[in-house]
């Protein structure tokens, strides 16, 4: 099988390229190594697999047009795994023009490419961030998500939609997943596993949100990205008993499905840097403040729909995905 993995040089997907090449398919990775953080974190994660003989690595922004289309043409994939996107929530903030580009005009290129060259099913990366202001725990697929709190989450929300209706009018199966607190090795240095971890090596203070009071469905990059390839063979199809009035917002009578993916356990943040504490035996100097603006109290996934499909559960508890990462950390950054 041939893939396109978008956001190559990332966190998930230099992951889930590593995944695929090791079960025997053919992977062309694009990315457009921005600098919203480190450009050579990016390129070591390249550097793992770029020289195997079944892995072909463009640098290429999914916002150029008529690149884009070059490249579904000339490549011809049979599925496409989209995870390249502006990320980050505050950044939004600060920078909306980058998210139009990146994943609203980007994620377009990807719907023509695959309309185009009729790609057999298009996987994309969606959020945990679109329930937004919703309160009702564990978050379903079935929830409303027209609340979003982020132009971040607002233009994932949109791209399910981009999705829903090529999906019905061009019979293109697309699958989005709402990924829920990533976190492992290699991962984003803007993340909070990543700052926590650096500043309480480097004797700095850490900043906690909400005065501590918040909860996150942290889950392991090597969950996620087992579900990601176990969900690419689980190709939508048409459903012509359903409707909107008696189905979920998560299906429909086009090929088009939406799952959560995340660990389905949300932990304290206090909790959470307890575990690096304890593992780097460092007590971190913190300092309390109020939520910030675009943040959210508590994510928690509901999976079912997930393990229906798929089978599978994620199976890295936080202790020994703590371990885990800040082994990767002391090693890469010779601490």
């Amino acid at each position: 099988m041939k893939y396109l993995v978008t956001g190559a040089a990332g966190f998930i997907g230099a992951a889930t390229c590593q995944k695929l090449l090791a079960a025997g398919h053919v992977v062309v990775g694009i990315d457009n190594l921005n600098d919203y953080y480190d450009v050579n974190l990016k390129l070591a994660r390249l550097a793992q697999f770029e020289s195997h003989e079944a892995f072909t690595f463009i640098k290429l922004d999914i916002s150029e047009r008529p690149a884009m289309s070059e490249l579904f043409k000339t490549q011809q994939f049979d599925k496409v795994i989209h995870l390249a996107a502006q990320a980050g929530v505050r950044y939004s903030i600060e920078n909306p023009d980058a998210y139009a580009d990146s994943n609203l005009v980007g994620h377009l290129n990807i719907l023509e490419g695959c309309r185009q060259t009729k790609v057999k099913h298009l996987i994309y990366a969606s959020s945990s961030s679109v329930y937004g202001l919703n309160t009702k725990v564990p978050f379903e697929t079935s929830d409303s998500v027209d609340h979003p709190v982020s132009l971040y989450a607002a233009t994932k929300k949109a791209n399910e939609l981009m999705s829903h209706s090529y999906s019905h009018l061009y019979d293109i199966p697309t699958t989005g997943l709402r990924f829920f607190t990533v976190y492992g090795s290699w991962g984003r240095p803007d993340m909070a596993p990543f700052i926590f971890t650096k500043k309480i090596l480097d004797g700095d203070t850490i900043d906690i949100n909400n005065n501590g009071d918040m909860w996150r469905d942290f889950t392991h990059v090597v969950d996620i990205v087992e579900g990601v390839v176990r969900i690419a063979d689980v190709v939508p199809r048409r459903n012509d008993q359903w409707t909107v009035e008696q189905g979920t917002p998560a299906s429909s009578s086009a090929p088009y499905a939406v799952y959560n993916i995340g660990h389905g356990s949300p932990i304290s943040l206090m909790d959470f840097v307890k575990a690096i504490e304890d593992e780097l035996r460092i007590e971190a100097k913190k300092e309390f403040r109020e939520m910030q603006p675009g943040d959210v109290y508590q994510t928690y996934a509901d999976t079912q729909d997930l393990f229906a499909a798929t089978g599978y559960k994620p199976q890295v508890c936080i202790k020994e995905g703590v371990t885990e990462f800040i082994t990767w950390y002391k090693g890469f950054y010779n601490k």
